[in-house]
């Protein structure tokens, strides 16, 4: 998995600039008791679904898939059991354990709105929420933001650079763990000296520092180790408490791209994922009674595995909504069959569900969004191909 490489360096200077981690542009409290929290997690790659909600009663299952096919709920290596002829991946325990609590859903055949197999196509639509390629220039959850008052929500980036999913209007902040660099602690106290008298700078610097202080681990000697998923769960639950902890959340994790030697690879990425999660879980406390947590992908893959025990840009996947927000339940959407009439241009499973009305049905029903707001600002264009799905949080 690709690591999120913001050391104490880029925080240092991020804060010297003038921008630092504490939550620009926000003037106006929450008025209403605590702030509901969202974090969408974006798989990037294209992130399998037959392999993460395996429709293992789907006859076709098997045979399409041969030696990458999981293995049904009670057989060595099996699926976690989870309803109407569905399993989920073994190396996510953490989720199966969510789902057997009420506090896990899926949409197994969901997509976007066009049919694009371009990795960085699908990205930008998966991310503008637009009905196609660069149709918005920032993205749906900044223009959510906006559409919520833009100071009464709080945007937090995970990662070196902010995705276009959290680009727009609305000020926002990141945060990217990496390790300490050398000298770290001398150049602060330099830092700190030489801006002390400067209004806007010392205090955004002061602002950095502690933010990292935060979310160092182990009283602030140990910095998150690469690929410490679980602990970087932990460390943006830190950001996400308190009252001036982020209400929107969006990470980006790397590697689903699993066209060789899936089983592997897919073994680590959704170890991963799951460790994600339950550090999410673990950190935020009770805050997790008032989380939702979505993880999407830009589009699935082939039904059939190819020659080198891997598969190819396909078209319709798994979404996973998880948290102590949300509404216990079976399947989000219809399921298409694997038979071969039913498969999309006869390779790829055919998605059911526009994958926006999962995202506005938890914008409205969790966070507060109108619907009027949803249909024309956050998703334009949306209203009749993309309603609001009802009942998920």
């Amino acid at each position: 998995m690709t690591a999120l490489n913001m050391n104490r360096r880029h925080l240092l200077a991020a804060a010297s600039a003038g921008v630092g981690l504490a939550f620009a542009g926000r003037v106006a409290a929450q008025t209403n008791g605590p702030a509901n929290k969202l974090v969408v997690v974006i798989a990037r790659g294209a992130m399998d679904g037959l392999s993460v909600t395996v429709p293992y009663a789907d006859p076709n299952y098997v045979p399409l898939r041969g030696g990458l096919a999981i293995a049904a709920p009670g057989e060595a290596n099996g699926a976690l059991a989870l309803s109407e002829g569905f399993g989920l991946h073994p190396a996510l325990a953490g989720l199966h354990d969510l789902y057997g609590q009420g506090q896990m859903r899926f949409a197994p055949a969901v997509a976007l709105p066009v049919r694009i197999r371009s990795h960085f196509d699908a990205q930008d639509v998966l991310e503008n929420g637009g009905e196609g390629l660069r149709q918005q220039s920032d993205g749906w959850l900044n223009r959510a933001i906006v559409a919520a008052g833009g100071t009464s929500l709080k945007g937090l980036s995970i990662g070196a650079q902010t995705p276009l999913i959290l680009r727009g209007d609305a000020p926002v902040s990141s945060w990217a763990p990496g390790g300490l660099v050398r000298d770290g602690d001398r150049i602060a106290s330099l830092l700190q000296d030489l801006y002390v008298e400067d209004p806007m700078l010392g205090q955004n610097l002061a602002r950095g520092l502690a933010t990292e202080q935060l979310v160092s681990m182990e009283g602030g000697d140990q910095r998150l180790r690469r690929n410490d998923v679980q602990g970087l769960g932990q460390a943006v639950a830190k950001l996400m408490t308190g009252p001036e902890g982020a209400d929107i959340v969006a990470v980006s994790l790397d590697g689903w791209d699993t066209h060789a030697g899936q089983r592997a690879q897919l073994q680590t990425r959704l170890t991963g994922l799951d460790q994600l999660v339950t550090g999410l879980k673990n950190g935020l406390g009770e805050t997790w009674s008032r989380t939702a947590v979505i993880v999407a992908t830009e589009f699935g893959r082939t039904a059939r595995a190819n020659g080198t025990q891997g598969t190819d840009h396909g078209t319709g996947s798994s979404l996973l909504l998880a948290g102590g927000a949300v509404k216990r339940g079976g399947p989000i959407g219809d399921w298409p069959t694997l038979a071969d009439n039913r498969l999309l241009e006869n390779r790829d499973l055919a998605p059911t569900l526009d994958i926006r009305s999962v995202f506005k049905g938890v914008l409205r029903d969790h966070m507060g969004l109108d619907r009027a707001a949803l249909d024309a600002r956050v998703f334009p264009g949306s209203a009749a191909e993309a309603p609001a799905m009802d009942g998920l949080v």
